[in-house]
């Protein structure tokens, strides 16, 4: 026995090194190809300006450079034009001065992530182990290069361009998840849900709850069309739902939905709950069809109380709820949740503009997350 959990740990170590190597070769491979592409960038943005040339210079460097490297797939018109917009728009990229500006601002988000077999998380750790080389101190660093290509097709605002390099490195976004984060604006919509948390978390906990709470929430259920049935519809909203809450990052962690208490010998049932590993508490969402009602924050108020008093562990921190719902009034929201102790908070939630016409009305809706209820509680 003791032979075999010897060789189980020198298994293990050997997996953590072979993994730290591949992070390191990751982040080299990243590191140099960006500076590369933006020491190609400059070059070819100075030429233009100073000789004169006209951007239809970048279609011969093209030709030529794909002549001379064939096997190179990163010397198209397009790419080289996104080579110049990279250096255009981080001018200083391998100058100290930005790099004491912006080293390390990720650095505290991302030490929080838990372990996890997401490489993007693990290319994300890499980087900010490695800032002693100059290159990678700034944030431009810390993501691939394809992300670096939404980013600039898509931001123009210098501040809202580092905002979503930062929420990429600190959360391992795909592309796919980047484009749909800056498509729902998540730049003007995180930390602004309505809360109480100031009065009834510590400083630290309640800024990183409110850090995590988007106003509105963008369901993006994609495929529905006109013809949508009642029960893809039950399954789809539930399902978005879902993964928009693991999309906050951050340690999120999905416990279950319709989740079931039974306080005394009455049956509730939870639309949802999560874990979260950086805030160390359960966190409930309740989702309500139409505007905020007083009786709303009544009702999320003693669930939060029921998990506290049944689930939560002496080593956890109070557990939060998260009110969804259509337009919340702010004043009547603050009246709400004043007086109360549990840290409650209240978001509007939205759907895209694009797919407003195909999709259900609020009425119809409703009713099929009622029914949604009602069938898994008699299940």
């Amino acid at each position: 026995m003791e032979t075999e959990n010897t060789y189980i740990q020198l298994l293990t170590e050997l997996k953590q090194k072979i993994r730290q190597a591949q992070q390191r070769v990751a982040l080299s491979v990243n590191t140099e190809m960006l500076v590369l592409y933006w020491s190609i960038g400059i070059d070819i943005s100075i030429k233009i300006k100073e000789a004169s040339w006209g951007a239809k210079i970048i279609d011969q460097i093209s030709k030529d450079l794909r002549n001379e490297f064939p096997d190179s797939k990163g010397f198209s018109v397009r790419n080289l034009k996104y080579m110049r917009a990279f250096a255009d728009a981080y001018p200083d990229f391998l100058h100290e001065d930005f790099s004491k500006s912006e080293k390390v601002i990720v650095q505290p988000a991302v030490a929080q992530l838990q372990s996890t077999d997401n490489q993007q998380h693990e290319f994300a750790q890499g980087a900010l182990a490695q800032v002693n080389h100059p290159i990678l101190q700034p944030l431009v660093a810390l993501i691939p290069w394809t992300h670096h290509t939404i980013i600039l097709d898509k931001i123009k605002s210098a501040d809202d361009r580092l905002f979503y390099i930062r929420k990429t490195a600190e959360n391992g976004w795909t592309k796919s998840v980047l484009t749909f984060q800056i498509e729902s604006r998540l730049h003007e919509r995180q930390g602004k849900a309505i809360t109480n948390f100031d009065s009834t978390l510590p400083k630290l906990q309640s800024d990183i709850a409110k850090q995590m709470l988007k106003n509105p929430y963008v369901f993006d259920i994609m495929g529905m069309g006109e013809d949508i049935k009642e029960l893809e519809l039950e399954k789809a909203l539930i399902k978005e739902i879902r993964k928009l809450m693991l999309e906050l990052g951050k340690g999120f962690a999905y416990v279950g939905n319709q989740y079931h208490l039974q306080v005394d010998s009455e049956d509730f049932y939870l639309d949802l709950l999560f874990y979260n590993f950086h805030l160390h508490c359960f966190v409930v969402f309740e989702l309500k069809i139409g505007a905020f009602k007083p009786e709303y924050a009544g009702k999320l108020n003693f669930y939060v109380n029921a998990i506290d008093e049944q689930i939560k562990g002496k080593q956890d921190n109070p557990t939060i709820g998260v009110l969804l719902c259509k337009t919340p009034n702010e004043t009547v929201v603050k009246y709400s949740l004043k007086g109360i102790k549990s840290p409650l908070g209240v978001a509007d939630y939205q759907l895209p503009k694009k797919l407003k016409s195909d999709m259900p009305t609020i009425e119809e809706l409703e009713s099929a997350i009622k029914k949604t209820k009602n069938g898994e509680q008699g299940g």
